[in-house]
């Protein structure tokens, strides 16, 4: 238990963080897989850490992998390994993550970010055991438990298929929510404290005096969109720039950038980040018609279902126009996710529309 208790920054006091320990304290005894949810930032990498070594396999092979580091073909050859010759450059057989982890835990961040063909293996895993390697025929059994985090909605990408419903049954036997930092506001001072203490160690400081109330309550007032990882750089870049152990840190550096010599963004024709700022205008112009626009066409009575379909798949083509038939720079357009803007166009049969158009622009 050692190694876990070094690398353990859980801390907190509120509610919120107590009830996500404790959930984590009974599901930790089991040895079923368990799904991490949070934003980024939140500690889901810790929670996984605290799951293993609070199990009846703290003493096995804990293993981690961030499935959004490798491409489709890594992946699969990290997680299931490979047999010699199974494509150009495997010189001899590699074992993959699931064996190393075998009578342990295997940690996968990022999972959102795993294709069809990965998911399809994972499922097998999970209800068999057993997988083949890659470029082999023999089946490997492992008993290795399999923890997940993500920061996505997966039944949402599952309900649109952009993940499996039978692997999100399988991974959710049990879901750990994490709740923002915003959310923990009696934890923000004790979590800043321990940050500064350990950063004046760093700095060799003989002491560390503190917060005034005025940067307390700047520390407590800002929304952590980063969280807690936002939140650690924060406070150690601030301490290190007081420069003075015998006075309180003051000035609460929250944007590195922020600077009256920050250079300007140039405004061009074909910039990229100008043409999305377009997007975005457009898209709240239309949004801003939309009232008169229904109201001009409506009688009554009329069908609201179809009017506002008939509307949104007007709103989702003229954005995919302006924005080059880019779906990214669309889905900013119009205030949605990548994914979401995935499941409207599968929702309305404009994948198919959207391709053509994008390879004749």
């Amino acid at each position: 238990m050692s190694q876990f208790n070094q690398q353990d920054n859980l801390l907190g006091q509120s509610n919120r963080f107590l009830e996500v320990l404790e959930h984590v304290s009974q599901v930790a005894q089991l040895n079923k897989p368990v799904l991490i949810i949070g934003e980024r930032g939140t500690g889901k990498e810790l929670i996984a850490a605290r799951l293993h070594y609070l199990s009846q396999r703290w003493d096995q092979n804990y293993i981690k992998l961030n499935c959004a580091a490798l491409n489709e073909n890594l992946l699969e050859s990290e997680l299931f390994g490979h047999e010699s010759g199974a494509f150009t450059g495997a010189g001899k057989r590699h074992e993959g993550r699931f064996e190393r982890a075998d009578g342990g835990t295997l940690f996968l961040d990022e999972l959102a970010n795993t294709s069809g063909l990965i998911q399809e293996k994972l499922l097998r895993v999970i209800e068999y055991g057993e997988f083949e390697r890659v470029g082999g025929k023999s089946t490997v059994k492992v008993n290795t438990r399999l923890i997940c985090a993500t920061n996505e909605d997966l039944p949402y990408l599952a309900e649109i298929g952009e993940f499996r419903s039978d692997l999100l049954d399988r991974l959710a036997f049990d879901v750990i929510t994490l709740p923002p930092l915003r959310e923990r506001q009696e934890d923000i001072l004790m979590l800043a404290e321990h940050f500064a203490i350990n950063m004046a160690r760093d700095l060799e400081w003989e002491l560390f005096s503190g917060f005034t109330r005025t940067a307390q309550q700047q520390l407590l007032d800002y929304a952590w969109p980063g969280n807690i990882r936002e939140l650690k750089n924060v406070v150690e870049r601030s301490v290190y720039r007081s420069a003075n152990p015998h006075v309180p840190v003051h000035n609460i550096v929250l944007d590195p950038f922020e600077s009256p010599f920050r250079p300007k963004r140039r405004v061009k024709t074909h910039d990229r980040k100008s043409t999305e700022e377009a997007n975005v205008a457009e898209s709240a112009s239309h949004t801003a018609e939309a009232p008169a626009s229904v109201t001009a066409v409506a009688t009554f009575p009329c069908d609201l279902k179809a009017l506002s379909n008939e509307y949104e798949i007007k709103l989702i083509n003229d954005a995919l126009k302006f924005s080059q038939y880019n779906q990214r720079r669309t889905a900013d357009a119009l205030g949605l996710t990548y994914h979401q803007l995935r499941g409207y166009l599968k929702k309305y049969n404009l994948l198919e529309t959207n391709s053509k158009e994008s390879e004749a622009s």
